[in-house]
């Protein structure tokens, strides 16, 4: 196989206009190639390519490729921030719940005793216990809480210790908790242990691949989450009884955080995700809106979503 070479922004610009793409403004085309990286553009071609040519279909402009570029990025960064609030979240009622029933230092809430009992799992609870010292020990020193806690008391509280821990290494945590424990943390969100279990590696999976710039418009995950009440009150298709969206796409997502952000938060975060796709609807003329909401996982309804009311267990 031979190795790729480096291509200047003249022969960046050359390979895609020989792959179909309409490119007007050259100079415009190279400062955003540069800016941008040809290699990130690019990815996003592939809702753009006539499938039995592998070119452009007629009339794709730099300017609508760049557009849906743009669109993922802004999509990126309202669920981002809405992330980072479910993140907190969980840091601050895991930490209550835990510092009010095993204590306030490290060597009381990080005893083996204080998760399952569950013999299968005591491996797990063990390199857990130390994913988290390690973690203090690499990050603590660079946040303020943490080193105060440090040289004034010597030792973090679990309130303050989960400002340096991952949400990965949070989501693990409550899926090894006791049985107890993991049913008052789940009874804020009104949604069962189990169901908490299954979808905070989702979340904790799309936190990190909106903070790395991954391509999230069409993003699909491993595991699909269980069939749900909105799924039904939205009415979304089934073939085979089985629901065409919702179950592994950025929906799904929608529909995790419909239960877990305060509806407020949720509401906002539904009216800038639609002005996003307004946006990208008015810079878009090769394909419809529809092709990428398509793509997203969207129902022609999922607007819905934000005026379904109540906040009851989810899961029929």
């Amino acid at each position: 196989m031979d190795n790729k070479q480096f291509k200047n922004l003249e022969e960046q610009i050359e390979i895609l206009k020989f792959k179909g793409l309409t490119i007007d403004d050259e100079d415009y085309a190279k400062r955003v190639l540069l800016r941008e990286n040809y290699f990130f553009l690019n990815g996003y071609r592939h809702i753009f390519i006539n499938s039995d040519t592998k070119r452009y279909i007629d009339g794709v402009t730099f300017e609508e490729l760049y557009s849906l570029f743009l669109f993922d990025r802004s999509l990126r960064n309202i669920l981002f921030k809405n992330l980072l609030i479910v993140e907190n979240n969980l840091k601050s009622i895991t930490s209550y719940q835990l510092s009010k029933k095993y204590g306030y230092r490290e060597k009381d809430y990080l005893k083996e005793k204080n998760f399952t009992g569950n013999p299968e799992k005591r491996k797990q609870v063990n390199d857990l216990i130390n994913k988290m010292k390690r973690q203090v020990r690499a990050n603590g020193g660079q946040h303020s809480a943490t080193m105060h806690y440090i040289n004034n008391y010597g030792y973090i509280p679990l309130w303050i210790m989960v400002k340096v821990l991952s949400f990965g290494i949070v989501s693990e945590m409550f899926s090894i908790l006791k049985e107890e424990d993991k049913n008052e943390i789940a009874k804020v969100y009104h949604v069962s242990a189990d169901k908490m279990i299954m979808y905070l590696p989702i979340l904790a999976n799309y936190r990190n691949l909106c903070a790395h710039e991954d391509i999230l418009f069409e993003n699909r995950t491993q595991k699909s989450i269980d069939d749900t009440i909105y799924h039904r009150l939205l009415n979304i298709k089934q073939i085979d009884s089985e629901y065409v969206c919702g179950k592994n796409d950025l929906f799904a997502l929608l529909i995790i955080m419909r239960q877990i952000l305060q509806t407020e938060e949720f509401q906002n975060m539904m009216l800038e995700i639609e002005k996003t796709i307004e946006h990208l609807a008015y810079n878009l003329n090769s394909i419809n809106i529809d092709k990428v909401l398509e793509k997203m996982g969207f129902p022609h309804n999922w607007m819905d979503l934000a005026h379904i009311e109540g906040n009851d267990e989810i899961y029929e």
